[in-house]
């Protein structure tokens, strides 16, 4: 069926091409005819026309062929072969033309978008290379703490308080690999199209204090000076994703803050918008860093992430929570001087995500 609509589609072009040469032949005939005073009959017209009809076509396609052929071979046979290497993930590919000294061109338009899809694909492919390859290396550290201490279980001369001790180790490795596996499914799930959204009002100033309340027995234990100042504010927002978002970065600033530190809390309303700082007395994070936190698998302190027992997704997950909601969130930290979140949110948010 589709083999006849393209030979029916091929004959139909053929006889509007002629018409068309058809009509402007007569014209042309019939314009010398009463420029110069002279007459035929309908007959000799008629032969005229066929005859110049017939040299004007293939004059035409003579032309078309020699010139317009090998400019068009010239540059679909470069596009054809970029496409190719492109599809067997060869991104390294970068597509000239003459036209590029002309703005918006079509050619050029068209040569454009290749080489920034080239781009883009070697881009994205060299993260997910670089996402394999942090995956892997976060799953093997806790494997082979497990494996190396199962094998030393086996040894029947330990004493109770050794097999105890390697068993927590084994635990706690464990836990990790668990952390990790549910954070690489959460991360994945908010990045996809399909996660749950659910804008509704709420109190801020009460998820976070209660967040706060939540984590008491961690900055407790390090005997931390909580500073908190949270006016009252309702937002339309997602109550949930918005408390993992919270949750991550109270979590993370109680981490890295030395026993006895400070850490302070502030939510304020900024006329349209609200705006959270948690700022803490921590490690801080070198300059030359700052632009990668939010990146996956960033630790900040890359000689305690085995005790922290992060997997280096907190703030990736925190972030993506914040873009959803149309936010922003910043970082100034110095190093061993301390770190602020900065995060703003807009009040009214109804039935967005990601568009």
């Amino acid at each position: 069926m589709k083999k006849i609509i393209r030979v029916a589609g091929a004959i139909l072009v053929f006889i509007l091409t002629i018409s068309i040469f058809v009509a402007f032949t007569n014209w042309g005939i019939l314009y010398m005819m009463s420029t110069f005073d002279f007459h035929v009959s309908t007959f000799v017209r008629g032969f005229l026309t066929t005859g110049a009809t017939m040299m004007l076509f293939f004059l035409t396609m003579g032309i078309f062929s020699m010139v317009g052929g090998p400019r068009r071979t010239e540059f679909f046979l470069p596009l054809i072969d970029a496409m190719t290497q492109i599809s067997k993930g060869n991104y390294n590919v970068k597509l000239e033309h003459e036209l590029e000294h002309t703005k918006n061109h079509p050619i050029g338009k068209f040569v454009k978008g290749i080489n920034d899809m080239a781009i883009e694909l070697n881009e994205l492919e060299q993260m997910r290379q670089e996402f394999i390859s942090n995956v892997s290396h976060e799953i093997q550290s806790p494997l082979a703490s497990i494996s190396g201490f199962a094998k030393v279980l086996k040894r029947s001369e330990l004493t109770q308080t050794e097999r105890e001790r390697y068993l927590d180790i084994i635990e706690t490795e464990s836990l990790r690999l668990a952390r990790l596996s549910d954070n690489l499914l959460k991360l994945t799930s908010i990045e996809s199209e399909h996660h749950p959204f659910e804008v509704k009002a709420y109190r801020l100033d009460q998820q976070i204090r209660k967040i706060i309340l939540s984590c008491e027995p961690q900055w407790v234990a390090k005997s931390l000076v909580l500073d908190v100042s949270l006016e009252e504010v309702e937002i339309f927002a997602d109550e949930e994703l918005l408390s993992q978002a919270w949750v991550n970065l109270i979590h993370n600033s109680i981490k890295f803050t030395p026993n006895g530190g400070g850490l302070a809390i502030g939510l304020y309303r900024r006329e349209e918008q609200v705006e959270v700082t948690i700022t803490d007395s921590g490690i801080g994070i070198r300059e030359d860093e700052l632009d990668q936190v939010f990146e996956r698998f960033y630790k900040a302190d890359k000689s305690r992430n085995r005790t922290a027992g992060g997997s280096g997704l907190g703030l990736s997950i925190t972030k993506e929570i914040i873009d959803m909601h149309k936010g922003t969130i910043f970082v100034q930290s110095k190093e061993a001087d301390g770190t602020t979140f900065i995060i703003t949110l807009p009040i009214e948010l109804r039935n967005v995500k990601n568009d």
